[in-house]
């Protein structure tokens, strides 16, 4: 009987500390809410927040892109709708992710990224911001030939059906482009 009420209370327990975070993903709302004491910026996501479809384009060398790839995207609201978190599963066993946190202080988004093609001793960190129907995102990186610039990443093309992505090497003028990366999104049925 003494095992019995300890388990009923540590469930108890720990029901009542799941109930404390209302904004976190939960049956209700599988990818959260945002939590109305973040800043204003964190619905900057709201048409991505569920899981789309979509078509992976990367480049293999200056001149060739590889086949296309099916994968999926997932967006959701956590740290109790504080943060977003996006979480990529592609058909060709390559996943990755990013933890998506608004500094209101510096008045940016700040992306981390992860990968499963390796564990480095820090992730690398994008900022930037949503203009209008864009995010656009910068990570000071050279480019193969030691030009400074920056790996530009645009969300574009967004509304509750989808969108669309590009990552591009761009100088620090932003008067040149080279697309990396390609990525095209429809909303999951």
């Amino acid at each position: 009987m003494k095992k019995i009420t300890t388990m009923l209370l540590v469930l108890l327990g720990f029901s009542g500390f799941a109930q404390h975070y209302k904004y976190a993903p939960s049956s209700e709302n599988p990818f959260g809410l945002p939590n109305p004491n973040a800043p204003k910026e964190i619905t900057d996501y709201k048409e991505m927040i569920g899981k789309c479809n979509c078509k992976s384009l990367a480049r293999i060398d200056q001149n060739t892109w590889a086949d296309t790839v099916a994968m999926t995207w997932e967006f959701r609201y956590i740290m109790d709708g504080m943060a977003v978190q996006d979480i990529t599963n592609k058909e060709d066993g390559a996943h990755s992710g990013s933890i998506r946190q608004y500094n209101a202080d510096s008045a940016k988004w700040y992306v981390h990224y992860y990968a499963t093609s390796g564990a480095p001793s820090k992730l690398p960190v994008w900022e930037g911001n949503r203009t209008d129907d864009k995010i656009i995102l910068y990570k000071d990186q050279n480019a193969p030939n030691g030009t400074p610039g920056y790996y530009r990443i645009t969300f574009f093309n967004i509304s509750n059906k989808g969108f669309d992505w590009l990552g591009e090497w761009v100088d620090k003028k932003e008067t040149f482009s080279h697309p990396i990366w390609k990525i095209f999104c429809k909303r999951g049925k």
